[in-house]
């Protein structure tokens, strides 16, 4: 009997985690080139850790390239945004609502926007909690509650892992700006991708950064993708680059699109440096960037680990078809590792395009998205929580002191924003934060509860090695 308890008491183990030797590994790059064409234009590492879409590019004979280029992006796939980013200035900014803060011990600083609304004929409650981790919202018809919930049961209804006896109101008249510029701190207009031009049977880190020649195919693509600029004195967008000395090249390749700045960082006009094998003026930059094309004339496969880099997370691999005709075609495989999401557009099938607007909106349109799905990936993902946490403890900061200094209580370490005391107020604070690397539980009754939706994309700064 006893035996019998001990026996139901033991829980098996896990598996060992497997090692490299427990797999079996994919061909080798060269391996995979001494076989017979054609060749993919993505190969995986030997042991895996990305994902490949677009693996068919077979053109039949009698297929009308006209009709190859997808049907229009817009209409299936939209650029990738924070949604919850904007909800403050569209609903809360120049309305009428309430502000309060609190501190959870579980949840950190928490801070609150409730604002009553008329949808149609319904009134409403529209909910904004911030925490640590992400951001809740939710719009829930008064009718749907027998009784007016308070402002702990209001932040329930959207969260209900809330815990704190009360929330403190805020009575900083310059609240709103502070807490916007908090909300759309994940939002940006300017993106950076490298460009990295593959010449046949180029299997290495070296041989890629090597190329200083630029063919006409690669210089029709780098037209086809935006404008050529000179880089000094350049006043837009610069993508990290030198507009004052040189010391990143003389020119560059920039594009506006839909009101987004891109710019990218060509491997073949970053300075090449003789005698360096490393090229590393042109690593410092590529090798920063999250989200690359690689560009191939002749058929050879792009391994995915051939660069080594912490921040390059997808690849966009482009291969012409009939360079510097009238049927210029691409053909395109999407790379990137495990841990980041799917991003769309989806490729077509067969995934080769037609040169055109259509496939230039694509383009733009995969590569923007591969950038906030990488985003996603656990080592950016945990940058931007410790980045959303130190400014939301900035906010709540800000907003209490301004808030007691209002009510003239506070000693002197208590100033109004921009004050002696208040080391340059939440916007300072702000920019220091992006350069940086209980209560007892209130009983609530099920009408309560509702939970919000969160949505959370992060932006990582630029980093330079």
């Amino acid at each position: 009997m006893q035996g019998n308890r001990m026996d139901e008491q033991r829980c098996a183990f896990p598996p060992p985690l497997k090692t490299e030797e427990d797999y079996i590994p994919y061909p080798s790059v060269h391996e995979v080139l001494g076989r017979k064409s054609p060749f993919p234009l993505i190969l995986l590492p030997q042991f895996g850790g990305y994902w490949i879409e677009g693996t068919n590019h077979e053109l039949c004979d009698t297929v009308d390239t006209e009709h190859l280029q997808p049907l229009s992006p817009n209409a299936r796939t939209k650029l990738e945004c924070n949604t919850t980013a904007t909800l403050y200035r569209k609903h809360f900014l120049g309305k009428e609502h309430f502000n309060y803060y609190s501190v959870d011990s579980a949840l950190g600083h928490l801070v609150f926007s409730l604002k009553y609304d008329v949808i149609g004929d319904q009134e409403h409650l529209r909910l904004m909690l911030r925490t640590k981790l992400k951001t809740y919202h939710d719009v829930i018809p008064i009718s749907c509650l027998t009784e007016f919930p308070n402002v702990v049961q209001m932040a329930k209804l959207v969260c209900e892992e809330v815990n704190v006896d009360r929330f403190f109101p805020v009575l900083y008249p310059k609240a709103s700006r502070l807490i916007v510029t908090f909300d759309e701190h994940v939002i940006s207009n300017n993106f950076k991708f490298g460009v990295i031009y593959q010449k046949f049977g180029q299997t290495s880190e070296e041989e890629l950064f090597g190329n200083s020649e630029e063919s006409p195919a690669f210089v029709e693509f780098l037209e086809f993708l935006g404008e050529k600029i000179g880089l000094h004195n350049f006043k837009g967008f610069r993508g990290g680059l030198d507009v004052t000395h040189g010391q990143t090249g003389t020119e560059s390749v920039y594009c506006n699109y839909r009101n987004k700045e891109v710019m990218f960082h060509v491997s073949t006009k970053l300075p090449y440096t003789e005698g360096d094998s490393q090229q590393l003026q042109r690593k410092r930059h590529i090798g920063n960037d999250i989200v690359a094309i690689v560009f191939q004339e002749v058929n050879t496969p792009f391994v995915p680990d051939m660069i080594a880099s912490n921040f390059l997370h997808a690849y966009v691999v482009v291969q012409v078809v009939n360079p510097c005709s009238d049927n210029v075609l691409y053909k395109v495989s999407v790379t990137a590792r495990d841990d980041v999401p799917f991003f769309g557009p989806a490729l077509p099938n067969p995934a080769v395009f037609k040169k055109g607007p259509e496939f230039h909106d694509f383009l733009f349109m995969k590569l923007i998205n591969a950038e906030y799905a990488c985003y996603k990936a656990e080592k950016f993902a945990k940058l931007e929580e410790r980045t959303r946490s130190a400014l939301l403890e900035t906010l709540y900061e800000e907003l209490h002191v301004n808030s007691q200094a209002m009510m003239g209580v506070g000693g002197e370490e208590d100033k109004m924003e921009n004050g002696s005391g208040g080391g340059g107020g939440f916007f300072e604070s702000f920019k220091r934060h992006l350069n940086v690397s209980p209560p007892p539980r209130l009983s609530l009754p099920s009408k309560y509860g509702r939970r919000g939706s969160a949505i959370g994309i992060g932006t990582v700064e630029e980093v330079h090695v």
